[in-house]
């Protein structure tokens, strides 16, 4: 009998429960079954309302908070609320929804950045606050959507739903030049044996791992309860950590030997940096800095990017300051624009990294090659700027791309491969793949756009990554943000906090031997795809929800 008109919600659902649970699989007995069955049987509202906030919960996994317990109850959730799902597009629709819940509070930082010139930028909060998440969610729903067409009983269901998300994340990381921030997977920077295991499949496939496991709870609720499938992911994970456990006990903690690097973060605010009244002021202080007593010893000394707060190439006094603070055979390794000699047309300008000597003459440079949108340049300038849009950073000029990552020799130090700012993001992208491999990653950034937001630290946590999976130390100079260096298994071993001044001289870590990852990329990550998907069409199909009209609800 259909509910009559005025009957509450609740008494909707208690009338509706058992009939779900007869056609979608969870029965009403046990305290699982009645909230699985309520979440399939949500109305249209309240299903979106519920995976936002189960979104928002499984924001609590990523860095700084690296609450992985988290992820066993939110992704649950999701797997019901998709299950319940009554056509492609109201599981889409989901899965969006949990992405925009999950990507507010953890990007939030993005729209600080617009703050540094407020009366310029107030405008795109907003747009910054919201529509990122908005626009990032479309991949989340991409994720409700292929779990909807692959939609099975029994285990093969969570497998499916980490397969669609690792794919999505995977989309996510590579469409429109990217911006795979804040992978499921990156919750495992703050539990780092487990972290060990992207040396192998890479980080977006430990998320597909990490997602299979935290959804095969779900299965518990049903008449064919999962016990065994969510021990053998919860077995999975233990494996994995007893595993990195024992990768890391076996360290010796080796350095190079005859190397010692200085980290100069200066902690300029970001409405300072590019002050005319102050460029020379801030020049001046990091070279203060630079020269703090035991710099005899030193054999490189680094900093963050566009430290020198003008076009270096164009300043060959800067460069003899630069070289001047050097003891013998020391280098200087620094972040400063580049451009086309003065007065030639067109004007190219580059975000790089230089290598000076002691004489200031310059022995290399890195430009950067994957440009941040709207930070470097601006996408379809010349449409755009018919609205006033153009990028944040100083300057009207949009950078230029450099032709990709390189591994640069240096006299006195293992062969580089220099990163700048967001490029560490970017996993398998921080090599070149033709050139030889270089001994230790440097990346140079400035997280001052973000003050003490939790923005600096994830950027920390993501670039750490990156030294796990290659099996290469990482040194990262910043203005302000995160400075520190990274040993192969992700440990740091040096550090200067977030929002203070200081050099930290440190040794080098030493590399490790090539790691699978290093050498077969992301070959792991389609294997665990390829059988996810196959998991995927195991089993019974999962019987759909019947429509509203059926099943009495509201």
């Amino acid at each position: 009998m259909p509910i009559r008109a005025g009957s509450n919600a609740s008494a909707s659902a208690a009338a509706t429960a058992p009939r779900l649970a007869e056609t979608a699989g969870p029965q009403p007995g046990g305290i699982l079954d009645r909230i699985a069955a309520r979440l399939m049987g949500l109305s249209r509202w309240r299903r979106f309302g519920t995976a936002i906030g189960l979104g928002v919960l499984a924001s609590l996994s990523v860095p700084p908070l690296y609450a992985a317990p988290a992820l066993w109850l939110a992704f649950p959730g999701l797997f019901w609320l998709l299950a319940g799902a009554r056509g492609g597009w109201s599981a889409f629709l989901t899965g969006w929804a949990f992405g925009f819940g999950f990507f507010v509070p953890g990007l939030y930082w993005v729209s600080w950045a617009l703050t540094v010139d407020l009366p310029r930028f107030f405008w795109m909060i907003p747009f910054a606050l919201a529509g990122l998440p908005a626009l990032l969610g479309i991949f989340t729903g991409l994720a409700g959507l292929g779990f909807h067409g692959l939609r099975r009983a029994g285990w093969g269901g969570p497998l499916a739903l980490a397969a669609a998300w690792g794919l999505a994340e995977w989309l996510r990381g590579h469409v429109l030049t990217g911006f795979p921030w804040n992978l499921i997977g990156y919750t495992w920077v703050g539990w780092l044996p487990v972290l060990q295991g992207v040396s192998v499949i890479g980080i977006y496939g430990l998320s597909a791992l990490t997602v299979a496991a935290a959804t095969l709870p779900a299965t518990l609720a049903g008449p064919r309860q999962g016990w065994a499938a969510t021990a053998a992911g919860i077995a999975l994970f233990l494996a994995i950590g007893a595993w990195g456990a024992g990768r890391l006990s076996g360290d010796d903690g080796a350095t190079v030997p005859g190397v010692t690097l200085r980290l100069v973060q200066p902690n300029i605010s970001q409405a300072d940096k590019w002050s005319g009244d102050k460029l020379v002021e801030n020049f001046n202080k990091q070279l203060a800095m630079s020269t703090g007593p035991g710099i005899e010893r030193v054999s490189a000394v680094i900093w963050s990017e566009t430290a020198v707060p003008f076009t270096l190439s164009w300043e060959p006094e800067a460069q003899k300051a630069l070289g001047a603070i050097l003891p013998p055979s020391a280098l200087a390794l620094v972040g400063a624009t580049r451009a086309t000699p003065y007065g030639t047309q067109p004007l190219q300008a580059w975000n790089s990294i230089y290598a000076l000597d002691r004489s200031g003459t310059i022995l290399a440079t890195y430009d950067k090659a994957h440009l941040v949108p709207f930070g470097e340049y601006v996408p379809f300038h010349a449409f755009l700027k018919q609205f006033g849009i153009e990028k944040i950073t100083a300057g009207s000029l949009d950078f230029s791309a450099g032709p990709g990552p390189r591994t640069i020799d240096l006299p006195g130090l293992p062969p580089v491969s220099p990163l700048i700012c967001y490029e560490a993001i970017f996993p398998g992208a921080v090599l070149d793949p033709a050139g030889p491999r270089p001994g230790w990653l440097l990346n140079v950034t400035n997280d001052g756009w973000y003050g003490l937001t939790s923005g600096p630290h994830q950027h920390f946590a993501i670039a750490r990554t990156r030294a796990v999976e290659e099996g290469l130390p990482l040194v990262r100079a910043a203005n302000t943000g995160i400075s520190g260096v990274v040993d192969a298994y992700g440990r740091v071993t040096g550090e200067i906090a977030l929002g203070t001044a200081g050099i930290l001289d440190t040794p080098l870590p030493a590399a490790l031997p090539e790691t699978p990852y290093a050498r077969w990329g992301e070959a792991g990550f389609w294997l665990l795809l390829v059988l996810g998907l196959l998991a995927g069409r195991i089993g019974r199909p999962a019987r759909p929800i019947p429509p509203p009209s059926a099943a009495g609800l509201p």
